[in-house]
């Protein structure tokens, strides 16, 4: 199953995605699951399906999509997930995940424009995997891992790469309005299957700029899930950004920012397409 957050009508609302359309669940469960994040929290995503039969449908033309999960009590983005970008940086080998936090409100949706802020040009892609965690925990173990998964999506992680740079610190860079999209639904992990072989693609104006598969990840799920809930306690709709692969524009020579008008997408085999346009602040 697939699930959306999205506006409609100028009404916030959630869905189940259809085909070509959501039926809206928002409307007919309001009182019950106002929102993604509370289905998820009552473990009810399969029981609001079934009342989406009885659900005003939309097509996914007239809705405007918002980050899969726009109310999450946290967002935990892994860095340096995978050794061809770990290599790129010239950072070395590490024993646990680099951990640094976003906002919610950092985050934009599909077909949403991402947004170059007016104290910086370096703005640069970072197409991953996001995860969005089901079952709340403390000290979950590897092997218990996957059962506290609510599903996944596509992520892309903008980042102001001089302000990431201003200190060891990387939260001023990751952090600004509306640089991290993330969606374009919530793919359940029974319709997701296993993750290794998915291929994981950024493009930017239809170039590939970066390429890799789930299994290349340095810090398996498992792994990350484990660590994160070692020093806070992960709750329904928290969501870990798992890593990006190496090719970043900071990298490149010269270095490729992405601008106004640019076209970015992250796609990952049974998850979805991403796609978003670049505009600068107003």
């Amino acid at each position: 199953m697939k699930f959306a957050s999205f506006k409609i009508n100028g009404a916030t609302s959630w869905g189940l995605i259809d085909g070509n359309d959501v039926a809206d669940l928002g409307a007919v469960l309001r009182d019950k699951f106002p929102d993604l994040k509370s289905a998820i929290a009552a473990d009810a995503l399969a029981e609001a399906a079934k009342a989406a039969g009885k659900a005003a449908r939309h097509p996914l033309t007239a809705i405007t999509w918002l980050p899969v999960i726009p109310n999450p009590d946290k967002i935990l983005c892994i860095g340096l997930n995978y050794e061809n970008h770990r290599k790129e940086t010239g950072r070395t080998e590490v024993e646990h995940p680099t951990v640094f936090g976003r906002f919610a409100n950092s985050q934009t949706g599909h077909l949403t424009d991402i947004i170059r802020p007016k104290v910086s040009t370096d703005l640069d892609y970072e197409g991953e995997l996001a995860l969005v965690i089901g079952k709340p925990g403390r000290y979950i173990s590897k092997k218990d891992s996957w059962s506290h998964i609510a599903g996944y999506a596509c992520y892309n992680e903008g980042s102001v790469r001089n302000y990431q740079r201003h200190t060891h610190q990387f939260t001023p860079g990751k952090n600004f309005p509306n640089t991290g999209a993330f969606g374009p639904w919530l793919v359940t992990p029974d319709e997701a299957g296993d993750l290794g072989p998915l291929r994981l693609q950024t493009r930017l104006n239809g170039e590939v700029v970066q390429d890799t598969t789930i299994r290349e990840m340095i810090f398996d799920i498992p792994r990350q899930i484990e660590y994160c809930s070692e020093f806070t306690r992960l709750e329904p709709g928290d969501v870990i950004v798992t890593g990006t692969p190496g090719g970043v524009g900071s990298r490149r020579t010269p270095p490729l920012w992405m601008k106004p008008g640019d076209i970015v997408e992250v796609e990952i085999d049974r998850i979805g397409l991403l796609r978003n346009t670049i505009a600068d602040e107003k």
